[in-house]
């Protein structure tokens, strides 16, 4: 119940159409990000004019994170809400930007939840944070999520069912 009240809420709020769920394997392993994100991620907030327009609230919104920085300065973040009230996922590609006594991001941010499901586009500039349609920037949202699921992969190349070499190994040489 709580999960379908999730995948209503920002649609709901934004009057927005989800796009189509992705195939049961996309979502399994986007799930598997989300465990990774809470188990390891780091304590952090999403700024409530961000929180704001992704329909998950007005104030400051718990996250756990994962980021990492591309070559170029962008920041690619997973944010997994930990507030019981307002869950979702938060992908974004921003990059900050100072200039003279101005600092700001810019790039996008997209919401979404353990399904994948795309709910929301946001762009961010210097001027703010605008709704987008979601078909404008979806070919670089599932870039950016396919690179969490390689991530996740790395970290944790173990996701065979037959038993590791260790294990076996350890088992023979016991006496």
């Amino acid at each position: 119940m709580l999960f379908a009240a999730l995948a209503l809420t920002p649609a709901a709020l934004l009057g927005q159409n989800p796009a189509p769920t992705p195939p049961f394997a996309e979502q399994a392993e986007l799930s598997k990000v989300e465990e990774w994100v809470l188990s390891q991620g780091i304590a952090e907030s999403i700024a409530p004019e961000l929180a704001a327009i992704l329909g998950v609230g007005s104030d400051r919104l718990p996250v756990k994170l994962k980021a990492f920085r591309t070559s170029d300065g962008t920041n690619l973040a997973f944010a997994v809400s930990t507030n019981p009230k307002q869950q979702g996922i938060v992908i974004s590609a921003l990059k900050t930007i100072a200039q003279k006594t101005e600092i700001y991001s810019v790039g996008n941010a997209w919401l979404t939840d353990r399904s994948g499901t795309l709910r929301q586009t946001i762009a961010v500039d210097a001027s703010g944070a605008r709704v987008l349609p979601n078909s404008s920037r979806a070919a670089k949202f599932k870039d950016i999520k396919d690179f969490f699921i390689k991530k996740l992969q790395a970290t944790s190349p173990t996701t065979t069912l037959s038993p590791s070499p260790r294990i076996s190994a350890t088992a023979k040489s016991g006496r």
